[in-house]
């Protein structure tokens, strides 16, 4: 057993954060000393090591709702919870060795993609499966800025914009970081000729991936002792 000072100390964290997730019911309720202090034992360390590897690479609303399971003695729906946010990075990854692919296959024939014929905002949701509420905001975000008709001033969007919205997609199941808005900024500043630019940026997202599975690999390792933990315990939560 051990202060909120010490547990807090231990994981660098505040105790006002550990309290904070004791009440978002992150974590099992303080046990009491005689006097009414907050006692923590190696059950609570249980879930904090599990907070501190998950949040990384599934984000925090993910790894809360996947300790609300576990809490509610359903470790099967956590583990379900986090192999959905697996199967979504694999699809991304995905997405990246086609992007890699198509563009390299442009350069090598030299076609540009900004020759090809405008599509439409309807066709390039379609073309790409995002939702065209989705492109509308990454226009206003600035990272794609797509031509407009002189006639009727409707968006109109070359090749080289579908390969900057589908490299965005790519992103879009990831966890909010600064590898993240970096990544999204290289976008927009890579020129629309400039495939061997855009290459770079996905080459990075790719590796950014790479690392981003690794760090769910810990998670789920870190949520696998949590359940085994559980099971141990007697009495249990």
């Amino acid at each position: 057993m051990t202060s909120p000072q010490k547990m807090a100390a231990k994981f660098m964290i505040s105790a006002s954060t550990i309290r904070n997730y004791e009440a978002r019911g992150l974590i099992p309720p303080a046990e009491r000393s005689s006097n009414g202090y907050r006692i923590y034992t190696d059950r609570h360390a249980a879930y904090l090591s599990c907070i501190q590897a998950m949040a990384p690479a599934f984000g925090m609303e993910v790894t809360a709702e996947a300790l609300r399971c576990i809490h509610q003695d359903k470790p099967q729906d956590a583990m379900w919870i986090v192999r959905e946010k697996e199967v979504a990075l694999y699809e991304e990854k995905k997405k990246v060795e086609r992007l890699i692919q198509d563009i390299r296959i442009s350069a090598n024939e030299h076609k540009s993609p900004s020759a090809e014929e405008p599509f439409t905002i309807n066709e390039v949701s379609r073309l790409t499966q995002v939702p065209k509420s989705t492109i509308r905001y990454w226009e206003h975000a600035g990272y794609v800025t797509a031509e407009r008709n002189p006639d009727n001033r409707y968006r109109r969007y070359r090749g080289s914009h579908l390969l900057k919205i589908r490299l965005l997609q790519a992103l879009q199941s990831s966890v909010y970081s600064e590898d993240t808005v970096n990544f999204k900024q290289s976008i927009a500043a890579a020129e629309l000729e400039d495939l061997q630019r855009v290459i770079n940026v996905a080459e990075r997202v790719r590796t950014y991936l790479d690392q981003i599975i690794e760090s769910q690999m810990c998670g789920i390792s870190c949520l696998h002792q949590l359940i085994q933990f559980r099971k141990a315990a007697i009495p249990d939560d």
